[in-house]
Formats: C-alpha cells, sequence, structure tokens
C-alpha cells in the first residue's frame, strides 16, 4: 500500500471560477488542489462571447493566481460567426463550448439546434479549435426525458457532429453514463471525454436529499459510476480529468431549488488520491490527471513554466473543511461548502508545485 506519491501537477480541462468575490476567492485555490492548466467555462454572466471578453477574463484570472496557465473558451450562440473564431484562434482562445438551453447554471443562452452551427464547426476543424460538449438534451415529460436519462438521450448529436466533422476535436463534457462512455470508446481519436471527480465517487442516492452533491449532469446509477471507474482503471487515453467545480453560495444550495455545481477545486488531487486507491487503481492516477487531457488537447503550461511535482502523502484525519468564506470582508457574500465536507478523505498535499 502506497504512503505517498508524486505526479506533475494536475491539468483540469473543465473548471468555473465565477465572477467578482466568488471569482477572487476561487482562482488562487486552483494551486492549492495540485493544479497548474485551467481550462475556463464561459457561461459567466454575461456569457463570454467573443475575443475580447475571453481574454479581459483571461487578464483577470492571471492577475490572481499567476502560477497557473488558463485556456480560455468561447460560449457558443448565434452572434458567433466564423469570423470570431478565426480572430479567437489567433488570439490563443482554445475552444468553444455548448450548452443546451436551460439545463445547467447560466444556460439560458444556449442552443436548441446544432446543425444552424455546421459553418462555426467548419471553421474550428479548420483552425483546430475543440468544441466542448455540455452533453444533455432539455427535460421533456411529454418525450419522456429527464435528468436521470438527458445524456443518453443526447448521445446520438454527439455521434452526428463527429461523423459530419471527423478532424474536428469534440470533447463530451462531464460523462456520468455506461451509454457515454461506450460511445466514446466508439468514436475515433478526435473525440475526449471529460470526467470529474464526484462523478467517480457519486450514485444517484447521495444526491438525493443532498443538494451540495447535486449537480448536472447528475450523478446516475451504480453500473454507470462502475463505467466511468473501468475506463479510468483500463488507462483509456481518452479520458481525462475535467473537474468541472462549480461553486455557488450555500444559501443558493439549501434551498427549494439547490443551483448545480459541486466545489472541489482547493483539494483536487488529495480527493482523487483517495477515489483512485478505494477502487485499487492508484497507479492509473497520474495518467488521468496530468498527461492524457494534456496529449488531447495539445495544450500544457505556458512557456517556461517548472514543474516542481506534486507530493501526496496518506495520513489519518485528513478532513475536508465545512465551508470557504467567499469574502473575507463582507460577510453576506456568504460559504461555499465542498466536496466531501467534514469527512476524512484521508491524503493530503505535503509539496506543491510552486
Amino acid at each position: 500500500m502506497s504512503t505517498s506519491i508524486t505526479l506533475p501537477s494536475a491539468h483540469d480541462f473543465h473548471l468555473h471560477v465565477r465572477q467578482g468575490e466568488m471569482m477572487e476567492m476561487v482562482t488562487p485555490k486552483i494551486v492549492e488542489g495540485g493544479v497548474s492548466v485551467a481550462y475556463i467555462m464561459p457561461n459567466t454572466i454575461p456569457p463570454i462571447k467573443t475575443t475580447e471578453q475571453a481574454l479581459e477574463y483571461k487578464s483577470q484570472l492571471e492577475a490572481l493566481a499567476p502560477q497557473v496557465t488558463f485556456y480560455m473558451t468561447l460560449y457558443l450562440s448565434p452572434e458567433l460567426t466564423v469570423e470570431e473564431i478565426r480572430k479567437a484562434a489567433a488570439a490563443g482562445v482554445a475552444g468553444v463550448k455548448s450548452y443546451p438551453r436551460g439545463v445547467t447554471t447560466n444556460s439560458d443562452s444556449g442552443i436548441e439546434s446544432y446543425e444552424i452551427y455546421y459553418p462555426i464547426f467548419q471553421a474550428m476543424e479548420e483552425v483546430g479549435m475543440v468544441l466542448n460538449l455540455h452533453g444533455e438534451i432539455p427535460s421533456d415529460p411529454t418525450n419522456d426525458i429527464c435528468v436521470m436519462n438527458a445524456e443518453e438521450r443526447f448521445l446520438p448529436q454527439l455521434e452526428k457532429i463527429h461523423h459530419a466533422f471527423p478532424k474536428l476535436k469534440v470533447v463530451l463534457e462531464h460523462a456520468t453514463s455506461k451509454a457515454a462512455v461506450e460511445t466514446v470508446k466508439r468514436c475515433g481519436d478526435t473525440v475526449g471525454c471529460s470526467i470529474t471527480v464526484h462523478h467517480l465517487q457519486l450514485i444517484v442516492d447521495d444526491w438525493a436529499g443532498q443538494p451540495h452533491h447535486f449537480c448536472k449532469p447528475v450523478a446516475k446509477y451504480p453500473h454507470d459510476r462502475e463505467a466511468l471507474r473501468e475506463v479510468v482503471s483500463s488507462g483509456h487515453p481518452r479520458f481525462f480529468l475535467g473537474t468541472d467545480s462549480a461553486p455557488h453560495p450555500r444559501h443558493t444550495k439549501e434551498n427549494a431549488k439547490a443551483n448545480a455545481g459541486v466545489f472541489t477545486t482547493p483539494m483536487v488531487l488529495p480527493y482523487l488520491a483517495k477515489i483512485f486507491e478505494e477502487f485499487g487503481h492508484l497507479d492509473k492516477l497520474e495518467n488521468f490527471a496530468c498527461h492524457f487531457g494534456r496529449k488531447f488537447y495539445g495544450l500544457g503550461p505556458r512557456e517556461g513554466f517548472v514543474d516542481n511535482g506534486v507530493t501526496l502523502v496518506k495520513e489519518d484525519n485528513v478532513v475536508v473543511p465545512e465551508r470557504y468564506p467567499v469574502s473575507a470582508t463582507n460577510e453576506s457574500a456568504g460559504v461555499v461548502v465542498p466536496f466531501l465536507t467534514g469527512k476524512n478523505i484521508g491524503w493530503k498535499i505535503t509539496k506543491n508545485f510552486v
């Protein structure tokens, strides 16, 4: 049994850091989790729809966490043009994120039809940008669609886009189901899949009645979690870390309609060490968290970055904090409750990469 492991710093290819006071709290904690590369989601208010907005957001994040390399994305919307795609690619914007309308946080400007975006996808294919897909369709009781099967019902659309644009890199984000794993495996080498920390741990029983485990897409059945664990245990190179860490103030989680999101940023690698150890494949953690995503995207730390590695040590009584204050000076901003709050996860970082 390993009592310590040393890895390169992790690459998180799906991260929400929000805006304002929340951004100021969350962004420096990326490093605390052992992460040096962060791929940032654009569903802010307003959404990031232009190159200028993306670069401005990036500059704010770099000021808060200069040790981190940030890659930015645009929000897929009717305003996005082929010209903007070419401009964004030239400026170093890495991808475009698609949100189906209304399925998750700040997705009211999401899309309803993909075919109208085919010229955009063609331009992305030409300039080497990545299409990031939130893989769900909106709930529709008349067609027996709900949160438990919304991902599976989306998968034919993934295959349709892949077949139309076989050279376009496409990432199915935060997979939660056996069907999603099997679909991505069937696709070619240009289709990848991010998997979160929490979906490797949770099933439906864990979020039903527990708002701090509620996210979109929701955790599914035990056989779905097992499929996620099996594919990362197998060392499949197109499945990699994307935490989808998504902070919300506690009062927006503990109410009649909880916001969707699980907060894992401050302890990414300790969480993963706990989970991978539990299913007997601690040896697969490094590739999943540090190498496979980087290889698929072709993105890594900025030039000149020196990675001193991250050492994790197995210890008793490594307890996840109960809360993180959003602001040190504004109590009304509330607190964020992290994943597995108050639990002993048994691993901690003793030497970080900086």
